[in-house]
């Protein structure tokens, strides 16, 4: 179990003297983030229950400094305001067509991660990458554009809504050194977006236009799979700087990975180059290493395409686990095989001046 988890469960068991469920289920826990041996939330509640609620957030405080792996703790509680909802991101008039590729203000160059089929790891190198970037000591921001299965919040550690001051303007989360959005902290954990497309690429250009980003060097936007809407809006309407490709080894990730390829070259967005992920698996007991999807098929494309390889990710299981507990490989095993592989990436984009 993770401390993230851990730090919930043990939330989970304090119940809310309002609604008289407990205060995770409640929705009263907000904008939880685990850095490091740090842990911040806030309690959001009703000032007319704030005495009564203090004992409460006394409580989740101590709570969570009881996990193992915790040495501080933040735990504050926040005023729910009905003149501040939440933003709505379905828009109810269509907004005039910018002029030629927008700029997102403050965000000094957009790198997109995508790939042509769903299951490829994309997401994964997603947030590896801008927690490296991160690293490199470069102001990071990602977007989880998957409007359909919003990945990042669980991968990077971060929950809760995003609070809105005036209804319009979006406050991300930050978690790992990089400052996350994405449509599934606004929607009820299991909720589907059951949105047609002109709904989805209005809310798509307001997280990214409303979105108070801050001064960022780069943006790492997660793209769902394939070549639908949300690829075009974002090539046609925004100055976007490059995209990475992710595929696996093997024939059908590949053919897929082409016509992703092509769409970027039709909507004239450089490619940066490709990563084979998946790439081998080094069995733990024996060592016996085995290419599982095949081997060298991303590396021979990119090179018949004239892109780079920029990594080869093994299959690990560290992988997938610090995934799952929202603390990417690179921060949870800095030294290993596996983040070194993604470190080489972001030093490779830093060095081509693109991130």
């Amino acid at each position: 179990m993770s401390v993230r988890e851990a730090v919930l469960a043990n939330l989970g068991k304090i119940t809310d003297p309002i609604s008289g469920k407990d205060i995770v289920s409640a929705g009263v826990v907000r904008a939880l983030n685990v850095e490091g041996d740090t842990v911040r939330f806030v309690l959001e509640i009703d000032p007319k229950h704030a005495d009564q609620m203090e004992a409460v957030r006394a409580t989740a405080q101590q709570a969570a400094e009881m996990v193992p792996g915790v040495a501080k703790v933040s735990a504050l509680l926040t005023a729910h305001s009905q003149k501040a909802p939440p933003p709505d991101l379905k828009p109810k008039a269509k907004p005039a067509a910018p002029q030629g590729p927008q700029a997102v203000p403050g965000v000094g160059r957009i790198i997109l991660v995508a790939s042509g089929k769903g299951g490829v790891g994309k997401s994964t190198v997603a947030s590896n990458l801008a927690a490296a970037l991160a690293a490199q000591g470069r102001k990071v921001g990602l977007l989880d554009a998957d409007i359909y299965g919003p990945s990042q919040p669980r991968m990077m550690g971060v929950s809760g809504r995003p609070a809105s001051p005036d209804g319009k303007t979006i406050l991300p989360l930050r978690n790992h050194g990089v400052t996350v959005m994405s449509l599934g902290l606004m929607m009820e954990e299991g909720q589907a977006v059951v949105w047609r497309g002109p709904m989805l690429m209005g809310a798509l250009q307001q997280m990214l236009m409303q979105v108070q980003w801050g001064d960022l060097d780069v943006l790492v936007i997660d793209l769902p799979p394939g070549t639908g809407d949300v690829q075009l809006t974002l090539a046609q309407k925004f100055a976007i700087d490059g995209a990475i490709i992710v595929s696996t080894p093997q024939d059908v990730a590949l053919l897929d990975a082409r016509k992703g390829i092509d769409m970027f070259r039709q909507t004239k967005v450089p490619i940066l180059g490709m990563i084979e992920n998946m790439s081998t698996h080094v069995c733990s007991n024996c060592g016996h290493e085995e290419h599982i999807f095949g081997h060298g098929g991303v590396a021979a494309e990119a090179e018949k395409l004239g892109a780079p390889l920029l990594a080869e990710i093994p299959l690990h299981l560290d992988v997938r686990l610090a995934g799952d507990g929202g603390v990417p490989i690179v921060v949870s095993q800095p030294d290993s095989k596996q983040a070194e592989a993604f470190y080489d990436v972001a030093r490779a984009l830093v060095g081509q001046g693109v991130a």
